[in-house]
């Protein structure tokens, strides 16, 4: 209804997403922001405006995690500017820190005084001295700012704000019983992200692994990896739930550490703390089946990993550090111990063929059949810039297409693969057959069935899942 009578461009999850996604004009954007307000528009500036009020704030930051969130955030920036010029807004976020690494567009700062990179505690420190007037403009760390029209990048080296020392998450001030539970994708995990609130917490900053070829493992929110302890952990954990009332806890890590979540699951238990949890990790062989009877024990209701493409010369290639029958082991630990099990599964890597699709498929098959895994999806794979395959196409027998001049977002990065192959086809029947595989459908059948094309045998033994888990 909102879309049809209010925003065509309106969605829960990725509300006017094309405006900012690896757009490299802020044209469109502009224009948007140029047009009449939406119904959706109109109430998200009153809401601005009744807040401004309220609080009386000298300084907005506005934090924007995905490009679904940017054109929102304008849209409020704008009404601030609109109401009060002399408030300092400000822009970070996942989206920033991924994007607009080469941003150049002044317009940009006609609605966002200042815009900060990568972990937002130093350069928000620094800003806030700047504008007290006890640090110099040119003392500015990891910020973008406009002077005399033209955008300047400034970053005095300071050491970042150890990952020990932020501080614990607060959600002080909001309505946490007003928000809505989505449910807009009937995959379980996914369920999870939206259908009900979590307290969100990261175990570790940074990954410990970061040579996933596929990753944007050049960027500082995954390449430096700062760990801490397990008391301050729980500390954080009970000074989290003694806030919102709740105790379901998202580990929102790129892959936490099995060290660190034994560790906190004995400090746990220890405290005799009940908590429920689930979160993301790397399928290796740390996690034993004991390990992960342990961390059901501690709360653990779910999983996700990746598979990614399932297939050991690819998975070779994509430096993931695991093989297909180590992630049947380690899978059917976590299923054994009653955790739900979630495989992040990928298409269309560089020189992956047909029959490395039809193979991989038939792994996902046994996997599903053996009771490994419970819940997957399957990406298309997308080469970024910050990406090893976006900085070395030619170590994964590919040629990345040239960009447009960028003066806006630079993310993806289209590529020409010389297999040739017509992924997006193949896509199709790999989510048909996913889909039904979630639902215990079409298990016994050859997976052959499920292409509208000719496709050719699959080389995966019939038993190949059930022997590597010693049957």
């Amino acid at each position: 209804m909102l879309r049809e009578a209010g925003d065509p461009r309106f969605e829960f999850v990725r509300y006017a997403e094309s405006l900012a996604m690896a757009q490299p004009s802020f044209e469109p954007l502009a224009q948007a922001l140029a047009a009449p307000p939406t119904l959706v528009d109109e109430t998200l500036v009153g809401l601005t405006l009744d807040t401004v009020t309220h609080h009386r704030p000298r300084v907005v930051l506005l934090s924007v995690p995905f490009p679904g969130s940017v054109y929102a955030a304008f849209r409020i920036a704008q009404a601030i500017k609109a109401h009060d010029p002399t408030i300092v807004t400000v822009l970070g976020g996942g989206f920033v820190n991924t994007e607009l690494r080469e941003l150049t567009e002044p317009r940009v700062f006609d609605h966002f005084d200042f815009i900060t990179l990568d972990d937002g505690e130093r350069p928000l420190l620094a800003l806030l001295e700047h504008l007290e007037g006890r640090r110099g403009r040119s003392r500015l760390v990891r910020t973008y700012l406009r002077e005399d029209g033209v955008v300047r990048y400034i970053n005095l080296a300071e050491p970042d704000v150890p990952f020990a020392e932020v501080g614990t998450p607060t959600w002080d001030g909001l309505p946490l019983d007003g928000y809505l539970s989505i449910l807009d994708m009937l995959n379980p995990m996914h369920r999870m992200w939206s259908d009900g609130r979590w307290n969100k917490l990261t175990v570790a900053h940074g990954c410990y692994w970061k040579k996933c070829s596929f990753c944007d493992v050049s960027l500082d929110y995954i390449g430096r990896y700062d760990a801490a302890g397990a008391e301050l952990l729980v500390d954080r954990i009970e000074a989290i739930v003694a806030e919102t009332g709740q105790t379901g806890f998202h580990f929102v890590d790129e892959a936490a550490p099995p060290k660190v979540l034994k560790a906190l699951t004995e400090e746990l238990a220890r405290r005799n703390r009940a908590i429920s949890w689930w979160g993301n990790i790397r399928f290796e062989k740390s996690f034993t089946p004991e390990l992960c009877q342990q961390l059901a024990d501690s709360g653990c209701i779910a999983i996700s990993g990746g598979l990614e493409v399932a297939s050991d010369r690819l998975l070779a290639l994509m430096k993931k550090g695991v093989s297909v029958d180590q992630v049947a082991r380690v899978t059917k630990g976590f299923s054994d111990a009653g955790i739900l099990v979630h495989a992040y599964l990928m298409y269309g890597f560089p020189t992956q063929t047909v029959q490395d699709t039809v193979d991989a498929l038939e792994y996902v098959r046994q996997l599903f059949d053996a009771g490994c895994i419970q819940s997957g999806f399957f990406h298309r794979f997308v080469c970024t810039v910050h990406s090893p395959v976006g900085k070395s196409p030619e170590e994964y027998g590919v040629r990345l297409k040239p960009l447009p001049p960028i003066s806006f977002a630079k993310n993806d990065v289209g590529f020409i693969d010389p297999t040739g192959v017509d992924h997006d086809a193949l896509g199709v029947a790999l989510n048909k057959a996913l889909y039904n595989y979630m639902h215990g459908i079409g298990l016994d059948q050859d997976v052959r069935s499920w292409f509208d094309m000719k496709v050719p045998r699959p080389r995966v033994p019939k038993n190949f899942i059930a022997r590597a888990l010693g049957y």
